[in-house]
């Protein structure tokens, strides 16, 4: 007999978290819809319970110089969201203007490529379960 699974109710993309670890107002339209992503090809049969820890890494946003501070600094974001996808959703969420240049730096150190995967950078660069990222309208660093 096989069991029922409950389906969370569709969400953006990236989800806000305050600090305190509750969940933030959702982003409205500034994400986009995804296709879900595939459940690993080494566990067919077995499913985590905590597999959406697995898919979405929680990322602490810090605003540089004179860029706006967004209120919610921590979200959790798809692992396979770019850099590009994850600076526009900044500018559409700091209401900037198109023409504006958003930068994010990784370690205040170096400016990833912009189709370079969140995960990927998590995998190499996060620490005590976050990765932080730092964003400026202005270059800063590197």
């Amino acid at each position: 007999m096989a069991e029922a699974e409950e389906q969370p109710p569709a969400s953006p993309q990236i989800k806000g978290r305050s600090e305190g670890g509750e969940e933030a107002p959702e982003a409205g339209a500034a994400a986009g819809a995804v296709d879900p992503v595939p459940p690993p090809a080494g566990s067919p049969g077995t499913e985590d319970p905590a597999g959406d820890t697995k898919k979405k890494i929680d990322i602490l946003l810090r605003a540089v110089a004179d860029t706006p501070i967004m209120k919610t600094k921590k979200w959790a974001v798809e692992r396979t969201r770019t850099i590009q996808s994850l600076a526009d959703f900044i500018k559409k969420f700091l209401k900037l203007m198109a023409s504006e240049q958003l930068f994010i730096y990784v370690n205040q150190s170096f400016a990833p490529s912009p189709d370079q995967e969140v995960g990927t950078l998590y995998e190499c660069f996060g620490s005590d379960g976050k990765l932080v990222l730092h964003y400026c309208k202005t270059q800063a660093w590197g």
